[in-house]
């Protein structure tokens, strides 16, 4: 027997292991496993390069546990290991110890992954004692068993065993008893060993017995991966079906994928994988995690960013090569030029894939574009360049179902959306059946109007109004049709201003108290045909309040309140009737009032221009108190006017129906203020 130290300069491992190694308990089984298929690989080599000329035998590795022993078992039938051996790669983890180690290593991690004796030392993560029996495959080699309980520690001695091949056995500590469960253990060699290119057994597969009314075991080894993977095929050798099938294996709950693209590189990097398209439409967030990262069909992550763009993170499938750069437990990337060049690639590869779909089946292209948009957009906002890349497969979809290519949509209408100002302007709407009538009044001029219904369709054209030269995006309902794309100056209004400002008090005054919303009104010429009010909402605040949904940093608009404007339309004959009935109704209160208040103004102006002359030192606290009561005198007669105008506005049926038409448009008008105006409805008709 040979008793001796490990060669770590600490009295105990289990911190080590724990603090500089490994921050998951639960790979000590991917490493435990990922070692016996890395034995069972070089013996495969071996014989392949006539080193080994016997037969083989079953290579398959072995997990077994038994809950009354506290033990779990990793067998394989690899290469083994000699006394010499075991103390190379296991006593001398290494010379100057683990803490010094690791920052030899700190800037090659390649050289760390892989290394036996530092991926079995997982094992003390969640054991109290490891032992291995191990007999190496060179002819006159003795089977040795070694023994370690975490201390610095270990025994060497002869053992019993009749094959090559090593037994790795953990006795489970108290606190992590949790792994001694078959479902625990079963789902994680799901997790990490469902694609390891050895095929792993645990247990046996099992059939249920109408005898002893239990499932029981049959002879069938429990096979729990696939040694061949779709990813690591020739695409050349699939089918379709073949990656459908593979993508159900991956996510057996979700949608059939949309796309896929086989990714298969030797220069300058080794990767292999496929990435596919799932149907996705909104939540973003609760979509990423799904690439499963891969070394040597090893299972490392599905925390793939950097290694992916970001906006790739939405895709599902697979990524495997030995080349991406890991910490020492390979549980995360390390920051790496060559990661850059990978996340590049496949970038390109992506964008290389969508262009060859739309050029060779555009029609299967535009059927699948209401999911597809939503990574062409989330690419164009987040990764710099991707626009250059994807403008010539990018769609745009009007509110008829038609598709356009950006180039195609620009042509379309360019001669008839251009502006006085020379501007293209795209109209677009974001829900067809809410903006109907504004659609059709902007179909009606001729005007071609977008959907954009998606959930990044209106922050993209932040930058798509950067990109394209001399355009920009105005949502139909931003304004009334005339000045949507102004094409001439605005028609002035024959009404007087005191009429205008009389015909809005009207209005103003009998406007709904709506929480978070504010209302302006205006008075437009508009043209007999046109609505006699319109709601509109300004483009920019809209927008503003939109993108702070996405960026933090503008969250200020969010809490704004929103801002409509109330357009009179004063060439309509019923909002010509109610100012000649309120004109009329009102006249003899008013008479007095405005005579009041005409002098007021007039007195209001004479001390203004006197006080105009002096500068605003000079003003005394009389010249200041003065003023201040003109202005005050002025707006209690304002306050008169605007009571009068609004106590005979309260009784006009006409003027509410018109104002709850409007917001009954823009979806605006619930509750009590529904019911009052379905009565009064009924009431008009009859």
């Amino acid at each position: 027997m040979q008793k001796g130290n490990i060669g770590v300069t600490t009295e105990n491992i289990f911190p080590v292991i724990k603090k500089f190694l490994y921050s998951d308990h639960e790979i000590f089984l991917r490493e435990m496993v990922s070692n016996a298929v890395d034995a069972t690989q070089k013996m495969k080599t071996l014989a392949a390069s006539g080193e080994f000329k016997d037969d083989l035998g079953d290579l398959t590795v072995r997990v077994n546990f038994d809950a009354d022993k506290g033990t779990i078992t990793i067998s394989d039938h690899g290469i083994g290991m000699t006394e010499e051996e075991i103390d190379k790669y296991i006593n001398q983890i290494a010379f100057s110890g683990v803490t010094d180690f690791l920052e030899k290593y700190k800037d090659n991690a390649n050289n760390i992954i892989g290394h036996f004796g530092l991926g079995f030392y997982s094992s003390f993560m969640v054991s109290k004692k490891v032992e291995i029996i191990t007999k190496s495959w060179k002819e006159g080699s003795k089977a040795v068993k070694w023994s370690c309980d975490g201390s610095p520690a270990y025994e060497i001695d002869d053992a019993e065993r009749e094959d090559r091949g090593s037994d790795i056995i953990l006795y489970i500590d108290d606190d992590c008893k949790e792994f001694l469960d078959k479902n625990k253990l079963e789902g994680l060699l799901q997790k990490y060993c469902k694609f390891m290119a050895v095929p792993v057994a645990f247990g046996k597969k099992q059939e249920w017995s109408s005898e002893e009314k239990k499932m029981v075991d049959k002879d069938e080894d429990n096979i729990i991966n696939n040694v061949e993977p779709l990813w690591t095929k020739a695409p050349s050798t699939l089918k379709d079906e073949d990656y459908k099938s593979f993508y159900r294996t991956l996510y057996p709950m979700s949608d059939e994928p949309l796309f896929w693209i086989h990714l298969n590189v030797d220069y300058p990097f080794n990767l292999t994988g496929i990435l596919y398209f799932p149907k996705i439409k909104s939540n973003i967030e609760l979509q990423k995690n799904k690439i499963q990262l891969y070394c040597n069909q090893v299972f490392v992550t599905d925390q793939v960013e950097g290694i992916v763009p970001e906006f790739l993170t939405l895709l599902h499938g697979v990524i495997d090569s030995p080349d991406i750069p890991l910490n020492v437990s390979r549980s995360y990337l390390q920051s790496d030029r060559e990661v850059k060049k990978i996340s590049t690639y496949i970038t390109k590869k992506v964008a290389d894939r969508l262009n060859s779909i739309f050029k060779e089946n555009r029609k299967e292209y535009e059927e699948k574009w209401d999911d597809l948009k939503l990574f062409i957009n989330y690419g164009i906002l987040a990764e710099e360049g991707f626009y250059d890349r994807a403008k010539d497969f990018a769609l745009m979809k009007d509110t008829e179902g038609k598709y356009f290519t950006f180039d195609e949509y620009k042509t379309l209408i360019e001669a008839n959306q251009k502006d006085k100002n020379d501007q293209i302007v795209y109209l677009y709407a974001t829900d067809k059946e809410e903006q109907y009538s504004y659609i059709k009044a902007a179909q009606d001029k001729g005007y071609s109007v977008l959907l954009l219904d998606g959930q990044l369709d209106v922050p993209t054209i932040q930058t798509l109004e950067q990109k394209f030269e001399k355009s920009h995006f105005t949502r139909v309902d931003a304004d009334i049709i005339e000045r949507l794309i102004q094409k001439d100056d605005a028609p002035k209004t024959q009404l007087s201003e005191e009429q205008s400002d009389n015909l809005s008090a009207v209005f103003r005054t009998q406007l709904p108290k709506i929480d978070h919303t504010e209302f302006m009104v205006q008075v437009d010429s508009l043209g007999t045909e046109a609505r006699p009010v319109i709601i509109t909402q300004n483009e920019y605040m809209r927008r503003m309040k939109d993108m702070s949904k996405f960026q933090p940093g503008m969250s200020f608009y969010g809490q704004m309140p929103d801002s409509f404007n109330i357009v009179l339309n004063a060439d309509h004959p019923l909002v010509k009737k109610v100012l000649d009935e309120s004109e009329a109704a009102t006249a003899e209160a008013l008479k007095p009032i405005e005579a009041e208040l005409k002098g007021q103004e007039a007195r209001l102006a004479a001390i203004r221009a006197a006080q105009d002359k002096k500068k605003y030192d000079e003003l005394t606290q009389e010249d200041k108190d003065q003023k201040a009561e003109a202005e005050k005198a002025v707006q209690e007669q304002k306050d008169k006017k605007t009571a009068v105008i609004a106590d005979y506005a309260a009784k006009n049926s006409v003027v509410h129906q018109l104002i709850d038409l409007a917001l009954l448009q823009n979806g605006m008008l619930k509750g009590e203020a529904l019911d009052r105006f379905l009565k009064r409805s009924v009431d008009l008709i009859q």
